[in-house]
């Protein structure tokens, strides 16, 4: 067990919403809040190469913290700054940034039978060593944080990663990924079986840094079919959830919270919410009522889910979706971590998203001011959630 001496959490907000417990008000916090959208991050960040960025703790550290400053008072975690990519780096392969295009793989996985897949499956990894300065950068920022707000650490799913690796950066159409999971279906399990006891390890190994939730991105699962996605996506997903809690007894450390992240796979909302994940990240395919009523079904804590988009359209635009969020989750009284329905874009100007924030806290204390002076009935029918997702996927059940 390890032992950092971290200081007292002041807001624990977010930790008691994600055990499920009724609070005062919904936590926010939003993905890539840590980003090129603020103009400190490219002062920071200089000239450096992105990776290069990540590969410093002292960097890093300071990336995490910079929106914690900004919105002093308005967000209630923060995550550390890295990138999912990390995984099939430690693994042997190479990544670089390229500006204006993203990630890039200068030697992506071609078939089963290119030397490489071999030695892909077959090297021994050592996360605990390799993704060290990850973890130096996690410890650094839980003494940096001073308790203001808990800290997430991450890592990207099976079958995200799976794509990376064999098309070679992002794709439209992710021929080579089709490829690989319908022509070598086997082969491709193998691998996705391996970067899940990766991950598996890695998470542990920021837990023990000093990480206090855990989320896990699978950014391109809506690119599965229904099957496909209990093929080639779920039962790793489920392996991480089912194997995280006990590596962490086994280290001596308390079991945190995780949270999965299946973009685009709105349809496979109702078997996440039967795993052992704590909670469940929507994208704005979600309707907030039908997704919250299904989730508190199962016990199973909401987070998201405004479209990132709506960072652009103006105040009017932004009150208008954060209202939605606010009625659909219950006035964030229980099980609802305010966030975006994926990672927030480019361009967007820092004071819309302080808006988006303030719009948050402000609507739901009058969600909760309403609440206290009526008896009415929130309207959170689970039955009729679930026969309206039932509906939504007759009409995808044989993608």
């Amino acid at each position: 067990m390890a032992t950092h001496d971290f200081p007292p959490l002041k807001n624990d907000l977010l930790l008691r919403t994600a055990r499920n417990e009724s609070v005062e008000r919904p936590p926010c916090w939003v993905m890539r809040q840590a980003g090129r959208y603020l103009p400190e991050y490219h002062q920071e960040k200089g000239t450096k190469d992105f990776f290069e960025c990540c590969r410093s703790p002292e960097i890093a550290s300071a990336l995490t913290l910079q929106p914690i400053d900004r919105f002093e008072g308005l967000i209630d975690a923060a995550i550390i700054f890295s990138d999912i990519l990390v995984i099939p780096q430690a693994m042997g392969m190479e990544v670089i940034m390229v500006d204006g295009k993203g990630p890039v793989f200068p030697d992506p996985l071609k078939t089963p039978e290119d030397a490489q897949y071999g030695e892909v499956v077959e090297r021994h990894v050592d996360v605990k060593e390799s993704l060290d300065y990850v973890y130096k950068a996690i410890t650094m920022t839980r003494h940096k944080l001073d308790g203001r707000v808990p800290l997430y650490g991450f890592c990207g799913a099976p079958f995200t990663l799976l794509c990376y690796m064999v098309e070679g950066g992002g794709s439209k159409i992710f021929k080579q990924t089709k490829t690989w999971i319908y022509k070598y279906g086997d082969e491709s399990k193998v691998l996705l079986q391996k970067i899940a006891e990766l991950c598996v390890e890695y998470l542990a190994m920021q837990v023990v840094a000093g990480a206090q939730i855990v989320q896990i991105f699978d950014s391109w699962a809506g690119e599965l079919s229904p099957a496909s996605f209990r093929e080639f996506a779920l039962p790793y997903l489920e392996w991480i959830a089912d194997h995280l809690p006990d590596r962490l007894r086994e280290l001596g450390e308390e079991v945190v919270p995780m949270v999965v992240f299946a973009k685009g796979a709105w349809y496979a909302l109702e078997e996440l919410c039967q795993t052992k994940y704590d909670i469940i990240g929507l994208d704005w395919l979600h309707e907030p009522k039908e997704a919250y009523a299904i989730a508190q079904k199962y016990g199973k804590v909401v987070q998201g889910n405004a479209d990132p988009g709506v960072l652009y359209g103006g105040n009017a635009a932004i009150t208008k979706v954060v209202q939605n969020m606010v009625d659909g989750f219950g006035g964030g009284k229980k099980g609802w971590i305010a966030n975006l329905g994926h990672g927030i874009t480019p361009f967007v100007k820092p004071d819309d998203l302080k808006f988006y924030f303030e719009e948050i806290h402000r609507l739901s204390a009058e969600a909760h001011q309403a609440k206290a002076t009526s008896a009415k009935p929130n309207g959170h029918d689970a039955s009729a959630a679930e026969k309206a997702m039932h509906e939504r996927n007759i009409l995808h059940s044989d993608w």
